[in-house]
């Protein structure tokens, strides 16, 4: 039997082939491949999906974050709230600015706890990131409560939360900015790495247009030192078709996810619920299970690529050290990094494969 990868990249692409090929060529046929037509539809075409005034689209969702603190005024000796499980790009976003990262213990979603932020909040706060962990959205009714009260900003880390919603609102109703990552291994993809971030806010979306763009006004004027953070055009018309059809890609995945939760049927071995007010994208799909590493081994014997989505916590890794956590620091998020596995269940995997793999895992643990 071959292997059930984890995620087929190019099955995608042989899906979408003939369209990727006529798209990537009429970019080159222009002959205009930086902050093209084609970045100027995307960020169109983003604002009416998300609901949202502004976009920028830009060359990574680290970019995105760390552009969002940038002008939000984060700077030196700052604090800035965010959870402890993520990728390791969120907290480092918030070092690179000379701020500091605190972190703070998750719910059995692996999302921020908004009852826990409060007790980290000191007179150097100056925002709050939660972090939409597999495409869950937080809960940001009370996050944006608290935010009020303290008069802090909010940058969702929405970078797995492309499709997904809260309350029927999407990424950016709740913050002041939501910054997204299109990676190759998120649902909407470029063939790279991408990014974009959204904002109500005309003055924050001006500060950055130019920011991303090394603070040029005009080709001989230059407002500021700004950074080099363009996605180039071939990536934004890749984007752009794939917007189209992000939609469907989610449905698939979600039927993926349904498919799971009624062919797995041991207790040992444990899906996230979705509240009726969830709308998981699911770029990621995680579970905790029992014995997570000899599961994963016997998954490996038996042809079925699986992932630790991640078996770490920010706290406890060695850049993160200088902060002065330690175990126990964040107790839920440490059991569950010891638990959390990754099951294949993209797009192009069939039924007969989720049947295989769920039979498997329930002769494990039988």
């Amino acid at each position: 039997m071959n292997t059930i990868k984890f995620i087929d990249l190019r099955a995608r692409y042989k899906e979408e082939k003939k369209q990727l090929i006529k798209v990537i060529d009429n970019v080159l046929q222009s002959g205009n491949l930086i902050l093209s037509e084609e970045n100027t539809n995307l960020e169109k075409k983003i604002c009416k999906y998300l609901d949202t005034d502004y976009c920028l689209t830009l060359n990574s969702g680290t970019d995105a974050l760390m552009l969002a603190l940038w002008v939000l005024g984060i700077k030196k000796g700052d604090e800035v709230i965010t959870s402890t499980v993520s990728f390791i790009a969120t907290a480092a976003s918030i070092a690179h600015l000379g701020a500091v990262p605190v972190f703070v213990d998750v719910k059995d979603d692996l999302n921020i706890d908004p009852d826990l932020i409060e007790e980290k909040i000191t007179k150097n706060t100056k925002a709050i990131i939660p972090v939409h962990w597999t495409g869950k959205m937080c809960d940001m009714k009370k996050i944006k409560a608290i935010a009020k009260k303290y008069k802090l900003a909010v940058i969702e880390d929405s970078a797995q939360a492309i499709g997904s919603k809260y309350y029927g609102k999407r990424p950016g109703y709740y913050s002041d900015i939501a910054t997204f990552s299109t990676h190759p291994l998120k649902i909407l993809n470029a063939v790279g790495d991408g990014g974009f971030l959204t904002t109500n806010n005309k003055v924050y979306y001006e500060a950055i247009k130019k920011y991303r763009n090394h603070g040029m006004i005009s080709r001989d004027n230059f407002e500021f030192y700004g950074v080099n953070s363009r996605l180039d055009s071939i990536h934004a018309a890749v984007v752009s078709y794939r917007l189209d059809r992000v939609d469907e890609i989610i449905r698939r995945r979600q039927n993926n996810v349904n498919l799971y939760r009624k062919y797995i049927k041991s207790k040992h071995f444990k899906i996230i619920d979705c509240k009726k007010y969830e709308y998981n994208s699911f770029t990621m799909f995680v579970s905790f299970a029992e014995k997570r590493d000899e599961l994963k081994e016997y998954l490996d014997k038996n042809n079925i690529e699986s992932l630790i989505y991640y078996g770490t916590p920010l706290h406890l890794q060695t850049a993160s050290k200088y902060l002065g956590y330690g175990i126990g620091s964040f107790p839920q998020a440490e059991i569950f990094c010891n638990k959390v596995i990754s099951l294949p269940f993209h797009q192009s995997i069939t039924k007969k494969q989720i049947i295989y793999i769920s039979r498997k895992i329930n002769e494990f643990y039988s």
